[in-house]
């Protein structure tokens, strides 16, 4: 298989509501699509870099511009050679940048499954048709808002709830949405990062909750701190921003710095290395579960595809796609009874809508290779 084109598009789509987190507010998904033409067959993939470095140190233009200057170099240099299995030793290399690695070697594992004509979950070794979804509710402004949302997710059906906290907005709506909604629903917290580790007690006070986990409460580059943390509280930590490599997972796991790992497969480089994560996990026993990027029908494809291999037994941020848009790039993703059904088509198993593209597209760099 060899590159012929390559297509960075920039599309600004907007969100239904605001969505918050302790790193900011967001109102629309903008992201850059990679659309990747090769001898055989054409991909798509999506960028999961935010406009400023605020999840991590990657953001949208600085994606963009390595991977026109310093990635697609080094994968066109492979000729006709290129297979999706080469991407990872190619770019190596490169020092960091995982979400731009990662949305290059999608596209090219895209074309590459188009052309043998096979799945993205069955060749990742998915062994499930659907796979259960939970939901992400970011930060608001008051609980009465937040218990109306929680409550209109559950009637939709939504078989886990998520917080996001920080400090000041953590004890108070886990209190309000245990209350109202009893112990029998399936519900964590989200830090992202927000907390340090003399917060400790403070963060022991959600122990009552009966929460499933408590997901990344101290800095990604603390884990010995998590490790310290997760003897002090009895809710499980679960790490997301810590965990960059299946190395990072197995020492994480060796140090006892968390007993659940969100896999985020651009934030690991992409779906191969998100897969040797899950097999890492896997052989510890500890469970997995896919993380989301408010990701649009392109990248919400792969991630269900991931989500249905057999570690992942917690349900995932594998949304429905009226949760964050009103129209997507694809056909929407919908739910049905709590699940979303697993593609089978080749590739990602979905296709752009052109229309749609256009509306959205704000600007298009076009690559001959």
């Amino acid at each position: 298989m060899k590159i012929e084109v390559v297509e960075l598009i920039r599309v600004d789509i907007p969100l239904v509501a605001p969505f918050r987190t302790s790193f900011g507010e967001s109102h629309t998904r903008e992201t850059t699509l990679v659309h990747v033409v090769t001898s055989d067959s054409e991909g798509w993939a999506e960028c999961a870099a935010e406009p400023e470095p605020l999840y991590s140190s990657e953001f949208l233009d600085s994606s963009d511009l390595v991977i026109i200057d310093h990635l697609l170099p080094r994968l066109t240099a492979l000729g006709d050679r290129l297979g999706a299995e080469l991407v990872g030793t190619a770019l190596a290399p490169v020092k960091g940048h995982q979400m731009a690695k990662a949305v290059l070697e999608t596209a090219i594992l895209d074309a590459d499954l188009r052309s043998s004509g096979l799945s993205f979950g069955r060749y990742l070794g998915a062994v499930k048709e659907r796979v259960p979804a939970g939901v992400s509710v970011g930060i608001m402004n008051e609980i009465g808002a937040l218990l109306d949302a929680v409550g209109d997710y559950l009637d939709q059906g939504y078989l886990r709830i998520k917080l996001k906290i920080e400090p000041g907005w953590d004890i108070e709506p886990v209190r309000a949405v245990r209350e109202r909604f009893g112990d029998d629903i399936t519900l964590q917290v989200d830090a992202n990062t927000a907390y340090t580790l003399a917060d400790a007690r403070h963060l022991a006070r959600l122990d009552p909750f009966d929460l499933l986990l408590i997901e990344q409460p101290l800095p990604e580059d603390d884990i010995r701190g998590h490790a310290e943390l997760a003897k002090i509280i009895s809710t499980p930590v679960c790490l997301d921003e810590s965990i960059t490599s299946a190395r990072d997972a197995a020492a994480a796991i060796a140090l006892g710095a968390c007993s659940i790992i969100n896999v985020k497969p651009a934030r690991v480089g992409g779906y191969l290395e998100a897969r040797r994560i899950h097999d890492v996990a896997a052989a510890h026993g500890v469970p997995v579960w896919c993380g989301g990027m408010l990701e649009t029908g392109i990248g919400r494809a792969a991630n269900v595809a991931l989500a249905a291999l057999p570690n992942f037994v917690l349900p995932g941020d594998t949304s429905a796609s009226s949760r964050y848009f009103a129209q997507d790039l694809t056909e929407p993703f919908v739910l049905q009874d709590g699940h979303l059904t697993v593609p089978t088509g080749p590739g990602i198993g979905v296709a752009v809508l052109p229309d749609v593209l256009d509306e959205y597209t704000t600007s298009k760099i076009e690559i001959p290779c």
